[in-house]
């Protein structure tokens, strides 16, 4: 693969690993990441229960690492300048707003009550934290930072006492002004760990994420205009529950990537049309995959001109510090199976205009055969029109066969529909039996249950009867060394009368 046109040697809607020059950086998750004129950054993150301070750049072009080297910006006026390094965060988020970085929130060794917001200018490589004021959200980690224009919508969380949060909050970048929003309708249930996109600058969408004991699955949409939650109804394939996943958006897909449940990990790639509010799975990756990983991190970046999904690090069993590229196939090829058929598509085409020619024109061969036998019609001569007539037949004929083939083809989705139902059918009747099996089992596990209880009481009760043993045991054993001490002193008694006796005698 050559290092300038690796790109264009990707196939479609699969992900493939990027081979790097030279070293990586320290395997992690939890980070943040963003694309920059075709470099991917990566800022700080955990890695076995330590936070990391480091800023790693990837080049699109040259495939190679490189750490970037921060200093304190002096001139700010926040009491951080003596700060030497960015502090070491987890669970944050990052947002490109012009030539910097902006890092909301995460989890530091910062003590503030409020969230923080820092940054990282990339022309002057340096650091420092941005004083910003209105109703300053409480800190937390796990939130998502959704970019629209000018603003950030905060969502969620987790706090520094971990209670779940689901308020929202919006920060003005021109102003840097915090705004708490009241929303009316029931809102999503507390979560940390989700995923949040905006569609059409008007609807926030919320997928995923995590209480404490829960991992969902839902879909919620904001609407920014009226301040009202909503949950709708989704269709398509079937999402599992997760958190810690990664999404990006283009165009109309939402991209969702990894995540899991603490014991597995998610391997599909799900995409959702955000208009229709469809689901569907992209592809599936080995189960162990640092692509099935929860704290994983997605970008989207354009080289020549065509956009790409760029995935870095991720746990799932063991820390990843690899970089996996994707190339999504382009909106119009994302079309229903009938069309994908070249002939397919030109009888649908071909159908189209013969039914539009058919509407405005009106046109009736029987008529045509007999201007036929005139000599001229409006100006044509007599062979202009039979030419004309002719043409006119072969288009029909051309478009009868396109017909068939269109029927042909529908016929052949039909039998595929056909037998997926069946497989369905069976699929169903799999699953109640299944269902029944786990019946039956609760059914011997209560039962089970049961009777160990009963075992229970009753070696409760042997261990009272014990104790009531070993109790006359105690007494006997006391009582038989009292009849041995007055056996004994009876017998010395009767000892001591005996040689009374005796001397008495001499």
């Amino acid at each position: 693969m050559e290092v300038n046109n690796w790109h264009k040697e990707l196939s479609y809607d699969n992900w493939a690993p990027i081979t790097v020059s030279g070293s990586r950086p320290p395997a992690r998750y939890k980070h943040a990441a963003a694309v920059v004129d075709e470099k991917l950054y990566i800022v700080g993150g955990s890695r076995n229960g330590r936070h990391l301070s480091d800023v790693q750049v990837f080049d699109f072009r040259s495939l190679t690492w490189s750490s970037l080297k921060l200093k304190a910006d002096t001139g700010n006026d926040n009491g951080n300048s003596s700060q030497e390094n960015l502090p070491a965060t987890s669970g944050h988020n990052m947002i490109r707003w012009g030539e910097k970085l902006l890092i909301l929130g995460g989890s530091s060794r910062d003590t503030s009550d409020t969230l923080t917001v820092q940054y990282i200018d990339i022309e002057t490589c340096q650091f420092g934290v941005i004083k910003t004021s209105g109703s300053v959200p409480v800190a937390r980690v796990g939130q998502s930072a959704t970019l629209v224009g000018s603003r950030v919508i905060l969502f969620g969380g987790e706090d520094r006492r971990r209670k779940l949060l689901n308020d929202v909050h919006v920060l003005d970048l021109e102003s840097m002004t915090w705004d708490m929003i009241k929303t009316s309708q029931t809102p999503p249930a507390p979560r940390y760990d989700h995923a949040a996109a905006m569609h059409g600058e008007r609807y926030l969408m919320i997928f995923g994420g995590c209480s404490h004991s829960v991992f969902f699955n839902d879909l919620h949409l904001l609407d920014l205009q009226t301040m009202e939650w909503s949950q709708p109804q989704s269709q398509g394939d079937l999402v599992s529950p997760r958190a810690g996943h990664a999404g990006i958006t283009i165009d109309e897909s939402w991209f969702i990537v990894g995540g899991g449940d603490n014991k597995n990990g998610c391997p599909e790639t799900l995409v959702l049309n955000m208009s229709k509010l469809v689901w569907s799975v992209l592809n599936v990756v080995k189960q162990k995959d640092p692509l099935s990983s929860e704290g994983l991190s997605v970008c989207s970046g354009v080289i020549d001109g065509e956009t790409y999904l760029f995935a870095f690090g991720g746990y799932n069993g063991r820390y990843s510090n690899e970089v996996f590229v994707l190339r999504p196939k382009a909106k119009d090829t994302l079309r229903p199976k009938i069309f994908q058929s070249p002939a397919a598509a030109a009888a649908a085409a071909s159908v189209s205009s013969a039914y539009a020619l058919s509407k405005s024109e009106k046109l009736d061969f029987m008529q045509l055969d007999d201007i036929n036998t005139k000599s001229s019609v409006n100006g044509h001569h007599q062979t202009d029109v039979t030419i004309k007539i002719e043409a006119i037949k072969e288009e029909k004929r051309l478009l009868e066969l396109s017909i068939t083939e269109v029927r042909a083809e529908n016929s052949k989705l039909g039998g595929e529909i056909h037998e997926v139902n069946n497989n369905h059918a069976e699929l169903t009747k799999e699953l109640q039996s299944v269902q029944g099996q786990l019946v039956a089992e609760r059914s011997r596990c209560f039962n089970l249950e049961a009777k160990i209880t009963e075992l229970q009481k009753l070696l409760e009760s042997m261990q009272s009867v014990e104790d009531q043993v070993q109790a006359l045991r105690q007494k006997k054993s006391a009582f038989d060394q009292e009849m041995e001490h007055a056996a004994t002193a009876q017998r010395q008694s009767s000892g001591g009368v005996w040689r009374l006796f005796g001397g008495s005698e001499k």
